[in-house]
Parts: C-alpha cells; sequence; structure tokens
C-alpha cells in the first residue's frame, strides 16, 4: 500500500537504515579515479540464474527477507521470518510503502551491469556473492516500479528521481564497483564525477 510522497507531504524522513560501509565523498573519489576505464563486455551468456538470490540467511529468511527487515520499520512477519509487512521510504523517490510486494531490493549496480563490466569471468558462486552483498553498499529497498525504470541501466542513462540522493547513489555505486573489482565506461565516469559534485 502506498501511503505518501514524503517529498511532497513531509510525512517522512529517509529510510531508516541505509546499506553499510558507504565510502565518504572523498573515498569514493579515489576509488573513482582508481576504477578501469574500458568498453562495456558482451552479454552473450548472460543470465539472472548465473547470479544465484536471494540466498537462504539464519532463521528461515532469505536475503530479500534481511534487507526488507534492514530498511524498514514495524515489520511483521509470517511464517519464521517472511516479511510480510512493515513500513519503508524509498530514497529513490520518497514514496513510503507498507506492503512488502510494492518494494522490490536493488541491486545498486545491476546483475547485468556487473556481467558486462566484469562479473563474466567470475564464478557462479562469485556471482551469487556479489547478488546477496549485504556487507557492502550493493542492496537497497526502493518503491519497485523506480527500480524496475532503472532496469539495468549505468548512472549516464538513469539516476533516482530524487536528485538530493544523487551524491549518495554514487557513493553506493562506486563503493560496490570499487569492493568487486568491475571496471566503468568513460561516460559513467563523467557522470558519477558530477553526481559527487552535489555532496
Amino acid at each position: 500500500m502506498f501511503l505518501s510522497v514524503a517529498l511532497i507531504l513531509g510525512l517522512a524522513g529517509p529510510a531508516s537504515a541505509a546499506p553499510p560501509a558507504i565510502p565518504s565523498e572523498a573515498t569514493a573519489r579515489s576509488q573513482l579515479a582508481a576504477l578501469t576505464v574500458r568498453a562495456p563486455g558482451s552479454m552473450s551468456g548472460y543470465s539472472r540464474d548465473r547470479f544465484p538470490h536471494w540466498r537462504s540467511q539464519p532463521g528461515g529468511c532469505d536475503t530479500r527477507d534481511r534487507v526488507l527487515e534492514r530498511d524498514g520499520t514495524q515489520i511483521q512477519y509470517g511464517s519464521g521470518c517472511n516479511v510480510v509487512g512493515g513500513r519503508w521510504v524509498s530514497p529513490y523517490d520518497g514514496g513510503v510503502w507498507t506492503d512488502p510486494a510494492d518494494v522490490d531490493i536493488d541491486h545498486i549496480v545491476p546483475l547485468a551491469e556487473a556481467w558486462r563490466s566484469g562479473a563474466a569471468s567470475w564464478t557462479d558462486s562469485r556471482r551469487g556473492d556479489f547478488a546477496n552483498d549485504m556487507s557492502g553498499p550493493q542492496l537497497i529497498a526502493v518503491t519497485d516500479n523506480v527500480n524496475q525504470s532503472k532496469g539495468d541501466q549505468p548512472p549516464h542513462e538513469w539516476q533516482p528521481p530524487l536528485t538530493g540522493y544523487w551524491c549518495t547513489y554514487a557513493r553506493m555505486w562506486i563503493g560496490t564497483k570499487s569492493r568487486w573489482g568491475l571496471s566503468i565506461v568513460a561516460a559513467e565516469r563523467t557522470t558519477l564525477t558530477q553526481m559527487l559534485d552535489r555532496c
């Protein structure tokens, strides 16, 4: 259920929790400068199944449940720790939701983007680690249709609707690519630099 648009109504602040290990602006700039710039790789052989998710977590949860739990408040559970309700504020668009069906867990660096920037050479096990990475800034709960509009697009092709989140989004993107040793393209680097200029 959609409750409000926080930016317009002023009823909600930022999400209750944020992904861990988001680099500072200064660190993100250093990480960005160190990333390899090269043309995107081929999508040959790509499938989301090559990035196994969502993995089982302790207590009968999976990774999706754990991110919903981390990023939400007033969490309600079904059987085990299956999340069936709560309250989530999407930092991408300010949407406030109470039904987890309206919330997607976004891979900051989409799986297809990871594939063409280095993950094609990984094992499926490592790709699964990437797709379920909760120790870095790679997973976040957001409005489902906003995530779907993003698809697998990099920052020079898509940015969150709320420009006030661009600095954080760029830091998360850069932090993830640095953490996993993924490459970037020149246009991506230019756009990320411009997004960091909003910090």
